[in-house]
């Protein structure tokens, strides 16, 4: 399966080496106000008389987790780096908090830490994060302290993964289904966690499509050793396709249970064999063993849509200064691009890596630029629709000779950035297709 994307994804140069050691990537209720209120003291997401969850006592159920890493002033967490299979790079970070078996199944004190959390590592790269399935079905009002987490921390929706973990009862579907439209109303992207082993209608995902859907690490833990289980896993895969979801696959141990989820197209991966259980998004180091060419299934659509090879963008406002995308460039080496959106997400300009660091590097260049705005240096944004087939948005990307490898901007029906795609990776799929080859 091939992925565009929140997470197909960010996406490197294939390389023949047996195995990399590569660089981690830098890409509420509804708002009633355009999103720059999110950064103000009174902007949509604050809730009066709100008391973080961190400022408070630690409950008095559910023991630490030993394992997890204290952050200097906040709770112990642990930041798992979801890796694209196909470039190696890091296109998000998980993040899980202490507090997650809360006292209540609707209680999202571990969401709110795990914010808390990458806040304070200064993660820039989009966060992955799990709620309880039982907060998204209590109402907006118990998910307010996770909106007031991301608005103090300038972390805006379109950024952010939440991960719905737990079982569904049948009497809780509708208001399940009423509290996923609010969430992406708000902008946020949503996965379905513990596929295969939850008790989560598998209709479901026809009803409320997800973002992504993470197979559940019972499956995991059994592949490819018990053929059942892989074929149930397989399984999930080509329904995640048929609906239009991404597939992450969890708690990757073994080089087996790595060759086996690229044979079923499963680009998105985290575990123990790709990174060390202390990673952090400073480390920034991932493992990626690189697959023997034969092992590798050829993809078989024919004139696939660009919204397959999506990933997800980096955005600055247009208010960004130059500085502000000289430290974003900073964070990952994989970044290729910055998008400048307006208050309402649509793209206004973009800014090639490449270029802006060469202008920034030259004679005087911080000095004169590092404190005015970014878009004085920036280039129109290349819009295409999710909906553009590949072959569609290269002849448009080979219009510009000067620009023919910038990415592309895709926007969704009312011109909202939803990513980017690599005109690299259209290049290569088409390069690999049968019919191209023929």
């Amino acid at each position: 399966m091939n992925f565009g994307s929140p997470f197909r994804l960010l996406v490197g140069q294939p390389t023949r080496m047996q195995s990399v050691s590569v660089p981690s990537p830098l890409s509420a209720p509804v708002a009633t106000e355009p999103p720059i209120a999110e950064h103000s003291p009174s902007g949509p997401f604050t809730v009066s008389g709100y008391v973080p969850a961190w400022s408070a006592p630690p409950a008095a159920t559910g023991a630490p987790d030993s394992t997890l890493p204290a952050t200097p002033d906040g709770p112990a967490a642990a930041f798992t780096p979801v890796v694209d299979l196909d470039s190696g790079g890091v296109i998000a970070v998980h993040v899980t908090a202490d507090g997650r078996l809360g006292a209540g199944a609707a209680d999202v004190s571990a969401t709110v830490n795990a914010i808390r959390a990458a806040t304070e590592q200064e993660a820039r790269l989009p966060l992955v994060l799990s709620i309880p399935l039982g907060a998204v079905v209590a109402g907006t009002a118990g998910l307010a302290p996770v909106h007031e987490a991301l608005r103090v921390g300038g972390r805006r929706p379109r950024e952010v993964i939440l991960v719905l973990e737990g079982n569904l009862a049948a009497e809780e579907r509708g208001a399940l289904l009423a509290g996923l439209d609010g969430l992406r109303a708000a902008g946020y992207l949503i996965a379905y966690g513990g596929l295969g082993a939850r008790h989560l209608p598998l209709d479901l995902l026809a009803d409320a499509p997800p973002y992504v859907i993470v197979i559940a690490g019972e499956l995991m833990d059994r592949i490819p050793r018990d053929p059942r289980r892989a074929a149930l896993a397989e399984a999930l895969v080509g329904m995640a396709k048929g609906v239009g979801a991404h597939v992450l696959a969890p708690a990757v141990r073994d080089e087996a249970q790595l060759a086996a989820i690229r044979g079923w197209g499963i680009r998105l991966a985290q575990g123990p064999l790709l990174a060390p259980p202390d990673w952090t998004p400073a480390h920034g180091r991932v493992h990626v063993p690189v697959p023997i060419p034969e092992a590798t299934p050829m993809a078989a659509l024919l004139g696939p849509r660009v919204s397959e090879f999506l990933l997800p963008a980096l955005t600055l406002p247009m208010t960004a200064q130059a500085e502000d995308v000289v430290a974003a460039f900073g964070t990952e080496a994989s970044v290729s691009s910055v998008i400048l959106v307006d208050d309402y997400q649509r793209p206004q300009s973009m800014i090639d890596r490449s270029r802006f660091l060469l202008f920034m590097a030259g004679a005087y260049g911080h000095a004169l630029h590092a404190k005015k705005p970014a878009h004085r240096l920036a280039d129109t944004a290349r819009l295409v629709p999710k909906t553009t087939p590949a072959i569609a948005a290269m002849q448009l990307a080979g219009q510009d000779a000067d620009r023919v490898y910038d990415d592309l901007v895709v926007v969704d029906e009312v011109g909202r950035c939803l990513g980017i795609v690599h005109v690299s990776d259209l290049i290569r799929h088409v390069a690999n297709t049968p019919a191209t080859r023929a």
